[in-house]
């Protein structure tokens, strides 16, 4: 999964000295939101944890901190230090979810947080997750028809499973008890959507140009994913979706 996707009780390594103590909560989260917008998650991170200490029960912060913990991650080598990072942003995406239920970026960051651990887990997990993504971006779907995440996950769910092919799924339902139906054709009716109501997102038009490939649709996918290089940076993921539509587009 591709999202900021992208999340505990101590500020995290490296960051820049804390602010005053007399900073008022909306002060951190101001500042919090503009280390955010510079790509830094760190520094993000710490602000968002000290205006949590304030108000522990705000659910949108508690979502801001999820996602720096996992934006963090893009800075990580380590497999390790990674997955502590996404179960930390996992963790706060639930709390978050406990205190608002029909917040639907709730939902959906727990999906995203099971896809990045996906990542990382074996067989019998990923396949465990892969139920779970798919149950959290319906169920914020349910709730907000028009959220562009929750139809960029179900997506790229959609191509991932997708892509099994006939005998790895006959496996998995053997060995796992098997998966949702999936589709490359939902891929794209799913990611065509997102970008639909998040046009300026390059995440959206990666994963739909990838969709793309998967459903044959290769002029599709390569304008998809020339509109992605030609886009200016706005996440910490988006150099990443650049490098990547270039190797795609190498690849057509």
């Amino acid at each position: 999964m591709v999202l900021a996707c992208g999340w505990a009780a101590h500020p995290a390594a490296g960051a820049d000295s804390s602010p005053s103590v007399n900073s008022s909560f909306e002060e951190l989260v101001r500042q919090g939101d503009a280390a955010d917008a510079q790509f830094d998650p760190e520094k993000a991170l710490r602000l968002y944890l000290k205006a949590s200490s304030e108000h522990p029960k705000d659910p949108q912060v508690l979502l801001k901190i999820s996602k720096e913990y996992s934006d963090s991650t893009v800075a990580l080598s380590d497999p390790n230090d990674r997955r502590l990072r996404h179960e930390k942003a996992l963790r706060y995406a639930r709390r978050a979810a406990e205190l608002d239920p029909r917040n639907p970026m709730a939902l959906v960051m727990q999906a995203v947080c099971y896809g990045k651990l996906a990542e990382l887990s074996d067989v019998r997990r990923k396949i465990e997750y892969a139920r779970l993504i798919k149950d959290y971006a319906d169920r914020a779907l349910a709730i907000d028809p028009d959220c562009a995440y929750a139809h960029d996950v179900l997506g790229q769910w959609e191509f991932e499973v997708a892509a099994l092919g006939r005998t790895k799924r006959l496996l998995v339902t053997l060995v796992f008890g098997g998966l949702p139906q999936a589709s490359t054709e939902e891929s794209v009716r799913q990611l065509e959507r997102a970008v639909q109501l998040e046009p300026n997102s390059a995440t959206h038009r990666l994963a739909l140009g990838f969709a793309y490939v998967a459903n044959g649709e290769l002029a599709k996918a390569r304008h998809s994913f020339e509109v992605v290089i030609s886009m200016p940076p706005r996440e910490i993921y988006d150099a990443d979706c650049r490098q990547q539509a270039q190797q795609a587009i190498a690849s057509l």
